[in-house]
C-alpha cells in the first residue's frame, strides 16, 4: 500500500509540474484532475482559441493492480521517462496507448 501511495505523489507532482509550465492564456485553462479514490490522473486543456472551442487530454494516468497505466502522453519528453528517474521501476509502468501485441517490445510492463 505504501508503494501505491509513493506513486500516487509521483503522478500528482509531475502533472502539476506539467500543468504549471503550460502556457498560459486568458482564453485558455489547463485543469488538473485527480480522482484519488479511483487512481485516475489528468491533464487537460479547456477553454477558447480562434473563435473555436478546446478541449483536449495532454495527460491521462491511471494506477490499476499496482502498476501506473500511462493511457495518453501528448507530451515530448514522456512521462514514463521522468516516472524512472524518480525510481519507479519499468516493470510497474504499462504503456496503455500501445496495444497489447506492441507492450512487450517497449521495455515497460505489458499489463
Amino acid at each position: 500500500m505504501e508503494k501505491i501511495a509513493q506513486y500516487r505523489n509521483y503522478i500528482q507532482q509531475l502533472l502539476t509540474e506539467y500543468a504549471q509550465g503550460s502556457p498560459s492564456d486568458d482564453d485558455m485553462e489547463t485543469e488538473l484532475i485527480f480522482d484519488t479514490e479511483r487512481d485516475h490522473y489528468q491533464v487537460v486543456y479547456t477553454g477558447w482559441q480562434n473563435r473555436q472551442s478546446v478541449y483536449g487530454c495532454v495527460l491521462h494516468l491511471d494506477i490499476k493492480n499496482g502498476k501506473i497505466w500511462i493511457q495518453h502522453d501528448g507530451t515530448e519528453i514522456g512521462i514514463a521517462n521522468e516516472l524512472v528517474e524518480l525510481g519507479v521501476p519499468k516493470e510497474d509502468i504499462v504503456l496503455g496507448f500501445h496495444e497489447p501485441l506492441v507492450r512487450k517490445y517497449t521495455g515497460f510492463a505489458v499489463g
